[in-house]
């Protein structure tokens, strides 16, 4: 990837923009998408995204837009960071503009509830082969608001390709922000959404007041479940033992930061979802992720009982210490996958 390339943003949610203000700060030339026609004159007018963002100074050659085709157009590198519930929506708008040449690459992180799919399998469903062929994934344990913050954060980005994976990791990589490469695209991106779901778990257990034993037990058996699910879907184990497996879902589930876990400690406080969810102006994606999880493990015969566990609590109004006495007393079993 050239020094200062030309890289378009779609998506001004705090990870977008962090995102966005990242690469513009190490000189390329960037274009941040928001939806919202009243935060792209915002940021415009006070370099701040104070809807998704605010506290956080914006880069003066950020620039800032609400047109998709302006944003996709002519650019090197095109990044995704729109909620994956509204990704093909939104991906078949730019297809007809996004350059042959263009790397792709997708920060999004969940799975479709209608079709259950992978973020990765929307883009090759929807992409031409050769647009495909240069997409990549970027994940990894990052709360915006530290990146932004330029705490240092390390990340992995994805690609069938090495020479693409090593772009985008040339693209992003700087004194604060340690990009990894690597090459299994459904591992990397199936860590960052199902972690989500574990997440939601961890935060019930806190919310229940339980204690450090058990958010143990929930990260460590919730990691078994995500490998389980992956390794079924065609991913590599030791990817879930890395930055986009253990790193997020450590994070996620212990990290004060956590929009899935503070929903979670609600829910365990026994706060209705419905209440909680309307007073959230960012996505919680584990909430529906959890509903096509647990339909895709179901429809592959994959045993989750942590998200199935989730999913009762969250869609059938199972009392979460009853669904967290339920789960303990499950059979006795050996340790492992």
């Amino acid at each position: 990837m050239q020094a200062r390339a030309n890289i378009g943003v779609i998506g001004a949610g705090s990870w977008g923009t962090t995102l966005a203000d990242l690469l513009a700060k190490k000189g390329h030339r960037v274009t941040l998408w928001a939806y919202e026609q009243e935060l792209v004159a915002q940021m415009g007018s006070v370099r701040e995204n104070g809807m998704y963002l605010p506290g956080i100074r914006l880069a003066d050659n950020l620039s800032f837009s609400g047109s998709l085709q302006e944003v996709v157009s002519g650019k090197d590198l095109l990044l995704f960071v729109v909620p994956s519930q509204s990704l093909r929506s939104v991906l078949q708008q730019v297809i007809p503009h996004i350059p042959a040449d263009a790397i792709i690459v997708s920060a999004s992180k969940g799975i479709e509830v209608e079709s259950l799919k992978l973020v990765s399998q929307i883009y090759e469903e929807l992409l031409p082969a050769e647009l495909y062929n240069r997409f990549a994934v970027l994940s990894g344990p990052s709360f915006a608001r530290e990146v932004a913050m330029e705490m240092p954060t390390a990340v992995v980005a994805a690609a069938v390709d090495h020479g693409v994976a090593r772009s985008v990791q040339e693209a992003f990589n700087c004194s604060y922000f340690r990009v990894y490469t690597n090459s299994d695209i459904i591992g990397v991106e199936l860590g960052g959404a199902v972690k989500n779901v574990i997440a939601i778990a961890a935060g019930i257990a806190d919310g229940l007041g339980f204690g450090s034993n058990t958010r143990a037990a929930l990260i460590t058996r919730g990691l078994a479940e995500i490998g389980r699910l992956g390794v079924v879907l065609g991913a590599r184990g030791e990817t879930f033992a890395g930055l986009a497996g253990m790193g997020d879902l450590v994070l996620t589930c212990t990290g004060d930061l956590s929009r899935n876990r503070t929903v979670g400690i609600q829910l365990g406080q026994g706060r209705r979802l419905s209440d909680i969810l309307g007073e959230m102006r960012m996505v919680a994606e584990g909430v529906q992720t959890t509903e096509s999880t647990c339909r895709l493990a179901r429809k592959i015969g994959v045993e989750m009982p942590i998200a199935f566990m989730v999913h009762e609590i969250l869609y059938a109004d199972r009392p979460a210490r009853t669904a967290v006495i339920e789960l303990m007393g499950r059979d006795p079993k050996a340790e492992g996958f």
